[in-house]
This record gives C-alpha cells, sequence and structure tokens, in this order.
C-alpha cells in the first residue's frame, strides 16, 4: 500500500504541473474584442516551425489499430521518431528501446535481447509483442521474439511505437505486457542511396581475469526509387557482427562453494536481405505493397535448460502482400524459420549434448477497418487467422497449431472534452480449451485540445507455446559422488531428470488499470505520466514437479567402486539426511502476481537544433500468491524488475 500510495502522489503532482500549464495556455489566449467595420488584411502566417508540427500532429496506429493522434491514444504510447533514429549510435533494437520509460531491457549475449515493458525480463521473454508493420515476429514456438530477425535497417524507419500495457483487446494472443511496433518508410518516402557504416569496441574484463576488448561491426545499404506514378521499390541489405561478450568467472557471490557454469561465449553475425515494391492503383483506389527477405544468425540463446548455441546458416524468411485504401487494410503473409542449435551445459544420460532443430512456419490473414457513424462515433473491427507448421526435435507432441480472433472497438465522442473508447476482443486456439475473452474501456477528458488524461482498464492475455505443452527430453545433472561418500572418488554421477511440457496449461491473463496523462506544452514538448496497477494470472513458471523418493534410488545410481550393492544403501543414508534431489521439471500455470509502478516523461525542444528527453519509471516490488507456495517461495520463482530507472538524453542536429 505503501508504494500504491507514493505512486499517486507522485503522479498527482506531475498532473497538477501539467493541468497549471493548460491553465497557463488558456489564460494566456487574448480577450475577445468587437470586429472592426474595416480592417486591412492580415499579414501571412509565420511559417510552421518544424518541431510544432512534429509535437502537434504526431500520429501513431498501434494503439487502436487506426490513425488517431498520440495525445488521443487510449493507451499509454513512446514514440521513437526520426530525430532519435537519426542520430541512433546502434543498430540494436534493445539500445533503442533501453530509454523508453517503464520498458526494461537485457541483452544477455551478444545476439540475446529481451524486452519487456512493465515487468522484469530476462532470458526468452514471453510477453511483448513484436510486428513490424503489422507483421508479428513473435515465434510461437517458445513464445519470445528474435530481434535480430527484424529485416529492416535503422534508416528505413519511420517510427517505433511503443504500447506500454496490454493490448490483447486489438492486438490478440501475446500482448500481454504490450506492443512494439515498427513502422517503416515507404519507397516514395526514402527515394535515394543510403549507406550507413559503424563500429565500436566494448571491454571484456571479469574482475581477476583481463581479457582483450571486444569489437561490434555493420555496414547497412538500401536504394529505393519510384520507376512511375504507380510503381515504386527499395532494396536493402546489411549485416551486423560482434565478439563474444565477456562471462564471469570463479565462485558465484552467493556464499556458497558454486562455480559459475563452465561454457564459453560466442559472438554473432547476422546478414540481411530485404526487398519492397508498392503500387499504387489509380484514381486513389488503394496501394499493393509486395515485400519479403530473409536474416540469418548465430550465437547463444538462453532457455530454461541451459544456454544453446545457434549453429551459423539459422535463417528466418518472409513474404507479404498488403492492401491499404484508407482506414482500410488487408495483409497476409508467411514467416518461415529454420535453425538448429546445441546446448553449451545440457547433456542427456549418455553425455552427449542436447541438440535442437527447430523448423518453423507461420501462415497469417489480417483484415481491419474502421467506420465513422455520424459525428460521434468511431468503429474499428477486424481480425486474423492464423496456421502454425512445428518441427522441433525437442517437442515432438504436437506439429501444428491454429488460431484466429476478432475485435470490434467503438469509440465515442460524447463532446470536445469527453471520448470514451469500448473494446472487445474474443481469440479461439486449437490449443486452449475455451475461446479467450480481451475486453478494454478508457475514458479520456480532454481540458484542450492537446492534453487528456486517461482512466482505463485492459485485460490480455499469452497462449501457452509449443515447448511449454511439448517440451520432452532428459537431461543428465552431473553428481560429484564424493560428497555421497569419500570412497567414490573422482566419479560423477549423470543423474537422469525429466523436463516436460504440461498438455494442460491455460493462458496466462493479465489485468491492467491505469491513470494517465500526455499533453502538448505549448507545442515544445510532449509530457506523459502514468500510474499502473497489474494483476497477472496463471502465468506459466517452469518448476520442480518432482523429487526422487528414498527407494528405488535415481537409475543408474552407482555403487562405491569396489563395494557391489552398495549404491541403494548410499542412497537412502543420504536421503535420511535430508537430501532431495529433482527428478522432473515442468511448466505450470501458478497463482496471482500483483505489481504497481509509475512512469513520468518529458520530451523537448531546448532550441531549434537542441532536443532533451528525460524520464523516471518506478516498479514496485511484485506480490506473488501461488497456492502450496510460502511467500518466500514465491518470491523465488519469479524475476524482479529494477525497483527506479532514470533515463536522460540530449541530442544536436544543425547544419551539414
Amino acid at each position: 500500500m505503501r508504494s500504491i500510495r507514493q505512486a499517486l502522489t507522485a503522479l498527482a503532482l506531475a498532473l497538477a504541473v501539467a493541468t497549471s500549464a493548460v491553465a497557463g495556455q488558456a489564460s494566456a489566449a487574448p480577450p475577445a474584442q468587437a470586429k472592426p467595420q474595416t480592417q486591412a488584411p492580415p499579414p501571412p502566417p509565420p511559417p510552421k516551425d518544424p518541431q510544432e508540427v512534429k509535437y502537434k500532429e504526431t500520429v501513431v496506429v498501434s494503439a487502436s489499430k487506426t490513425e488517431q493522434r498520440l495525445v488521443n491514444a487510449p493507451a499509454t504510447m513512446t514514440v521513437i521518431g526520426p530525430e532519435t533514429l537519426n542520430l541512433a549510435p546502434s543498430t540494436n533494437y534493445g539500445d533503442l528501446l533501453r530509454a523508453v520509460p517503464g520498458v526494461n531491457v537485457t541483452q544477455i549475449s551478444a545476439r540475446d535481447v529481451n524486452v519487456t515493458s512493465r515487468g522484469a525480463t530476462s532470458s526468452l521473454a514471453t510477453s511483448q509483442l513484436a510486428v513490424i508493420d503489422g507483421r508479428s515476429i513473435y515465434q510461437d514456438f517458445f513464445g519470445f521474439v528474435m530481434w535480430d530477425f527484424m529485416p529492416a535497417n535503422v534508416n528505413e524507419i519511420k517510427q517505433i511505437e511503443v504500447m506500454r500495457g496490454p493490448a490483447s483487446a486489438v492486438w490478440g494472443a501475446n500482448a500481454l505486457n504490450g506492443v512494439i511496433n515498427v513502422i517503416t518508410k515507404s519507397p516514395r518516402e526514402m527515394q535515394g542511396t543510403y549507406l550507413i557504416l559503424g563500429g565500436g569496441g566494448f571491454g571484456k574484463d571479469v574482475e581477476g581475469h583481463p581479457a582483450d576488448a571486444g569489437g561490434l561491426f555493420y555496414v547497412n545499404g538500401t536504394y529505393a526509387a519510384a520507376a512511375n506514378d504507380r510503381w515504386a521499390y527499395k532494396i536493402s541489405l546489411g549485416t551486423y557482427s560482434s565478439d563474444a561478450f565477456a562471462r564471469p568467472q570463479g565462485l558465484i557471490p552467493n556464499g556458497g562453494t558454486t562455480s559459475y557454469p563452465n561454457y564459453t561465449n560466442t559472438g554473432t553475425s547476422q546478414p540481411k536481405f530485404d526487398v519492397r515494391v508498392d503500387y499504387d492503383r489509380p484514381e486513389k483506389k488503394g496501394t499493393l505493397s509486395f515485400s519479403g527477405g530473409v536474416g540469418a544468425t548465430d550465437g547463444i540463446m538462453h532457455s530454461g535448460i541451459g544456454p544453446f548455441d545457434i549453429t551459423s546458416g539459422t535463417t528466418m524468411s518472409y513474404g507479404k502482400m498488403a492492401y491499404t485504401k484508407g482506414a482500410q487494410r488487408l495483409q497476409v503473409f508467411l514467416n518461415m524459420l529454420d535453425g538448429d542449435a546445441k546446448n553449451l551445459l545440457t547433456v542427456d544420460p549418455s553425455g552427449k549434448p542436447i541438440n535442437f532443430v527447430f523448423k518453423t512456419k507461420t501462415f497469417d490473414v489480417e483484415y481491419g477497418d474502421t467506420k465513422t457513424i455520424g459525428t460521434k462515433q468511431a468503429l474499428t473491427y477486424g481480425g486474423n487467422l492464423r496456421y502454425n507448421a512445428f518441427n522441433l526435435t525437442i517437442a515432438p507432441g504436437e506439429d501444428s497449431r491454429t488460431e484466429g480472433g476478432a475485435y470490434l472497438q467503438d469509440e465515442v465522442f460524447f463532446s470536445d472534452r469527453y471520448r470514451l473508447v469500448m473494446g472487445a476482443r474474443v481469440d479461439k486456439f486449437s490449443s486452449i480449451s475455451d475461446a479467450v475473452f480481451s475486453p478494454r474501456v478508457s475514458f479520456l477528458i480532454k481540458p484542450a485540445a492537446d492534453h487528456a488524461f486517461r482512466v482505463s482498464y485492459n485485460r490480455a492475455f499469452r497462449s501457452p507455446s509449443m515447448i511449454n505443452n511439448n517440451l520432452d527430453v532428459t537431461i543428465a545433472q552431473p553428481i560429484p559422488m564424493n560428497a555421497f561418500h569419500p570412497g567414490y572418488g573422482s566419479l560423477v554421477y549423470l543423474m537422469p531428470v525429466d523436463a516436460d511440457g504440461y498438455k494442460d496449461l491455460t493462458e496466462t491473463q493479465l489485468d491492467a488499470f491505469e491513470i494517465g496523462y500526455t499533453g502538448t506544452i505549448r507545442n515544445r514538448a510532449v509530457v506523459s505520466a502514468a500510474w499502473f496497477y497489474n494483476i497477472t494470472k496463471d502465468d506459466v513458471f517452469f518448476t520442480q514437479v518432482g523429487t526422487y523418493p528414498v527407494s528405488p534410488p535415481p537409475p543408474g545410481f552407482p555403487d562405491i567402486p569396489g563395494a557391489p550393492g552398495s549404491g541403494p544403501f548410499v542412497w537412502a543414508g543420504a536421503y535420511a539426511a535430508g537430501l532431495r534431489l529433482p527428478s522432473a521439471y515442468s511448466y505450470r500455470n501458478l497463482g496471482t502476481v500483483d505489481q504497481t509502478g509509475f512512469e513520468l516523461g518529458v520530451d523537448t525542444t531546448v532550441t531549434k537544433n537542441v532536443n532533451l528527453n528525460v524520464n523516471y519509471s518506478y516498479q514496485a516490488d511484485p506480490e506473488p500468491d501461488f497456492p502450496g507456495f510460502t511467500a518466500a517461495q514465491a518470491l523465488k520463482e519469479i524475476n524482479l524488475p529494477p525497483t527506479n530507472r532514470f533515463n536522460f538524453g540530449v541530442s544536436y542536429s544543425g547544419a551539414r
């Protein structure tokens, strides 16, 4: 409760400042005067300041899948615009997203980037949907995003829209904590030739273990042209490579005697190629867009059963067709993933490394439109059908999955000051017994055209992944036997442990309550503030579900050399002394987790050439409630987000 009171107090102060700014703008307006009988023609208006255009006319599509001004969006959003993208010193999407309030980014290896908004993130972050021009790049087999398969070069991106908070009411499954929508420029918007070269170095020293510095390098090229008033195209290619990151060595600093796992980090190489062709139909009858590409990667992917080293030649390719006419849009795409990886730590009971071959095909068709009803309502509707085919060596129990959903949203304009957004979506998965209902409601109060206060409720869900449902592998846990009896000497026993999926998993559900503000102050700054309270139910955790009994001992438990038949007695003695070793791990839905937080942000123009942004995020420790777990045990099952995050950035852009 204390954290909630602190959050509400900070939010109230921010809203009070914003309200006074609104009032100041209103009071600055000159009093009305009687119109004279004759007057000279007014002088022409001065040219618009480009910054005024930037702040007053920022348009987003992610909040409702239809174009609307940022200030009118029914959800908290951050837009990474051209100014930031043009000056970005890195092509790493994790680096671009770190400065967004409420967004937590971890990079565990040279290629393994994970992003989660309003929650902790770790390996295989599964709750954030990522799309590029409406095409999902969410990997259904493991339930995460492989950011290295984003095909667009940074110079091709028009803007990145980050929707913080649940978004299943329009986006469907897996938009549990939000949506990151990368919107690229059309060929006509970036005609010409572009070449970007970059590189750098980073330290690789770890405490007590000096090492040579690492390096990274990237090169991206794009060519776009309009053949005539109907056809336009662009071609882009690039590559990114990085040396391996440093790994700590020695003992883990947790008061015990356990060493860090013994494996070597690997670097990454990520070439890519992409092409897009647009056809503008005559008489403004819409635009057809055809695009396709392929990206490759290698490097480490972390998982619940240890790090996998993705082999060179792992690729993701896609093809897409989209038709747009006004608010009407139809798209069809195919994603194809083909890769394999070897585990660097985990072996099977025979001592061989666990190999993972993953091949997936995703076919998706989506339609949406927006219609106005009179002058007081805007109706947005649509839906999609998605089919996945899988070939996974560590999850052979299922080879396909079908899902589909439809949504409807009504935006009601009571007046210039008040509007209500109500919507819902229904989804059905072949792997979930019941349909899933995701409602949303948001009430906006607009004291002025450029300011909006928002009170909202959203529900979202994440479906269990193929691995969650169908994992089927036996791993070997190395056990030094001299811990049982000195007579074993240096013998290491590979104890078999089952790692299995769980067919009866249900969807993870998140209910979110939010109070927020978004406003433009004197056309020179965008200010945002938001307080949220999230309740996550039935989240999926990889947890221990079995323990070896006193009899019989684990399969293959060895005898003391020279003492046949001693193994069961050694095991029974260790069991009597309190030793309990796991026999099985699996995925389970575990109870509820409550979390609160608030976010404050300002993006402003200091001078014509200098931009400044600053933001602060607070996320309280989660409060889990898992049946059968003590409070301390439940807290150990979950990751903890950073309590306080502060970002500050300044940029200068002048004449060439």
